[in-house]
This record gives structure tokens, C-alpha cells and sequence, in this order.
């Protein structure tokens, strides 16, 4: 990426779907050699992806300056988001785990998951109640309350037509309306806030 760069073939660099000590790695090696650092992570982030958006991205770019451009938040929309009836869920509650040995086990999985996506489901009539009393759909909501999170420097959005994408931008009209009580609303809906876990003492280990 140093070569690119020094070609003018582009202005900077950036990573993907990494870790933070993927990040910090190639951070340190880029200062180590004198090389141009990477700049941005682009990561998915919608209300029911949180966790390394949240609690980790923020450590980086107060740390390192790696800022965060996020995507994901049309990623759990089911269906016409003009059909109140399409609910909507993340693409990785569906996602199905290697089967094991046990049948048992197996079936357990099931049940797991099948309870976990009824959780959402009823999460995502909730938000979708909430976008209506606001006079917005639920992907207008997602999108706001994305940008609404201070890690977020950017956005990313897709759409199949110019109306869908006219729709999402419309999501901006939305941010002043976004009060504190209606975040601690969808707060209480998701009820998902990630918390970093505690330190473990290599002590306590021993």
C-alpha cells in the first residue's frame, strides 16, 4: 500500500473487518518501517452489531487516529421497508453452526437459535412501532441512529433504485428528533449495550 500511495495511485489506506490488534499491528509496523499508517476500519455496525464499534474502535482512533466507517445498517432489512408487515433482522441470526457429534447437542443448538431470533423479532416490531410514532420507517431509524454514535465518522449505504436511495438520505432529516429519552427508548428495546469485560488477573489464573 506504501508503493500505491507514493505512485499517487491513491490518497490512503485503510482496513476491513480487522481486529484491533490486527490494527495495532499494522499500525506499529507501518511507523516501524516508515510507511504511510492506515487511516480508517470499516466494520458493520447496526443495533444489533455493536460490540467492537462501541467498546474498541473509539480506543483506536483516540490512540492511533484510525477512524471508523461503518456499514451494516441496511444489512438486517427484510423485504419493502414500505411494508410494515417485513420485520427486520441481522443476516447472522440465520447463520447456521457446523453440526456436531450429538443429536442432542444439535437440537439444542436449534431451540437455541430459534429463541434467539424470536428475541429479535420482537425487538424489531418494537423499533419498528418506535420509527412509526417518530413519522419514519424502521430503516430510517437504523440509519439515524447510527450516525447518531460518535464513533461513526462515516456511513456506508446501499440501494437498488434512486427512490430507496432517496429514502435512506431522508434518515438525516431524522437526527435532531433523536432526543435523549428516545434514545434510552431504543436502548430499552435493544436492551444489547455491549460492556467491556472485566480485566482477568494472570494471578488469579495461578
Amino acid at each position: 500500500m506504501n508503493y500505491v500511495i507514493s505512485q499517487g495511485w491513491s490518497m490512503y489506506w485503510g482496513t476491513a473487518r480487522w481486529s484491533p490488534v490486527e490494527i495495532m499491528e499494522a499500525y506499529t509496523n507501518c511507523r516501524q518501517f516508515n510507511c504511510v499508517t492506515p487511516i480508517v476500519e470499516q466494520a458493520e455496525y447496526h443495533m444489533f452489531c455493536r460490540e467492537k464499534a462501541e467498546l474498541y474502535l473509539p480506543e483506536m482512533y483516540n490512540k492511533i487516529g484510525v477512524g471508523f466507517m461503518a456499514w451494516g445498517p441496511l444489512s438486517m432489512c427484510l423485504g419493502d421497508t414500505q411494508n410494515s408487515e417485513r420485520l427486520w433482522l441481522p443476516k447472522g441470526s440465520f447463520k447456521t453452526k457446523s453440526q456436531s457429534y450429538s443429536w442432542t447437542e444439535d437440537e439444542v443448538n436449534k431451540e437455541e437459535r430459534l429463541e434467539e431470533t424470536r428475541r429479535i423479532f420482537d425487538k424489531a416490531r418494537d423499533i419498528s412501532t418506535l420509527a412509526e410514532k417518530l413519522g419514519c420507517n424502521a430503516m430510517q431509524l437504523s440509519i439515524a441512529w447510527s450516525l447518531k454514535h460518535e464513533p461513526v465518522q462515516c456511513l456506508l449505504l446501499g440501494a437498488t433504485s434512486p427512490e430507496q436511495l432517496h429514502q435512506s438520505l431522508q434518515a438525516l432529516q431524522l437526527l435532531p428528533r433523536l432526543s435523549t429519552g428516545v434514545m434510552l427508548e431504543i436502548e430499552r428495546i435493544l436492551d444489547n449495550k455491549p460492556v467491556r469485560p472485566p480485566p482477568i488477573s494472570t494471578l488469579a489464573l495461578r
